[in-house]
């Protein structure tokens, strides 16, 4: 019998989102959570992302607008999360990052096919690099929330141990439940960190071989800027000759 197929991609609106929650997370990104100003719940899958609409005007005279993955999963509710990285010199960002609490911004979506379906969900390896992690957090705990308990393996690069994106809150999970595992691997470590270290493109294929050979046809999630997603892509259909149906990407830069 063949495997179902995934959901559909739910059809993108434009509706207004009031600021209700911000803090943050890291040096340079900041945790938004929206709500629906119309207060109807809001509808998307584990993995998309939404576009924001700000009240700001490109060198064209166009309204600005930004997307960013979810970093939430779906719970029935009009709110949903974000993990919003600074640019230097990024007007957008900038002005998100000023942003208080009660300010209400035009959103449009939910939109992506970065999804993974629970109805034929397999052993997975997330790979994320910065706010890439966004969406597994999502999936993660979209998965969990539900009772799943394939594996869900994280490998999330970052530079320094205060880039660890939801650190506390993805620890806590991972003692809880044994099919959460995470892997974090610094770019530039502090002394004394007994973690891996380099890029995580460099831990992809010893991972996917342990994964592979512990719980058999893992499927392979990768977000994060598109050099790493390259090279993370390259390790996985190049040199270990995963099909590429099994391999999924999103790209963010």
């Amino acid at each position: 019998m063949s495997a179902a197929a995934p959901p559909r991609p739910l059809v993108p609106e434009t509706f207004p989102a009031r600021l209700v929650e911000a803090r943050p997370l890291g040096p340079r990104v900041r945790h938004l959570v929206f709500a629906r100003a119309d207060e109807r719940p809001f509808a998307f899958e584990a993995g998309q992302w939404v576009q924001l609409i700000l009240p700001l005007t490109d060198e064209k005279g166009r309204a600005l607008r930004r997307s960013y993955s979810l970093a939430s999963a779906p719970d029935g509710s009009e709110r949903f999360e974000l993990a919003v990285a600074k640019v230097d010199g990024g007007p957008g960002s900038s002005w998100l990052h000023a942003l208080v609490p009660g300010a209400v911004v035009d959103v449009k979506g939910p939109a992506g096919t970065f999804t993974r379906s629970l109805e034929t969900a397999a052993p997975s390896l997330f790979i994320a690099t910065g706010t890439g992690v966004a969406p597994f957090r999502g999936m993660i705990h979209d998965a969990l929330g539900k009772g799943r308990t394939e594996p869900l393996w994280l490998l999330f690069g970052v530079r320094t141990p205060d880039e660890y994106l939801f650190r506390d809150e993805l620890e806590a999970l991972a003692v809880r439940q044994p099919c959460l595992r995470l892997v974090p691997s610094l770019s530039r470590p502090p002394p004394g960190w007994s973690g891996r270290t380099g890029y995580v493109q460099t831990h992809v294929k010893a991972l996917w071989a342990e994964l592979s050979a512990a719980h058999g046809e893992p499927r392979a999630y990768i977000c994060g800027v598109k050099k790493m997603l390259n090279a993370a892509r390259e390790v996985l259909r190049v040199e270990l000759g995963v099909d590429r149906k099994r391999v999924h990407l999103e790209a963010y830069d």
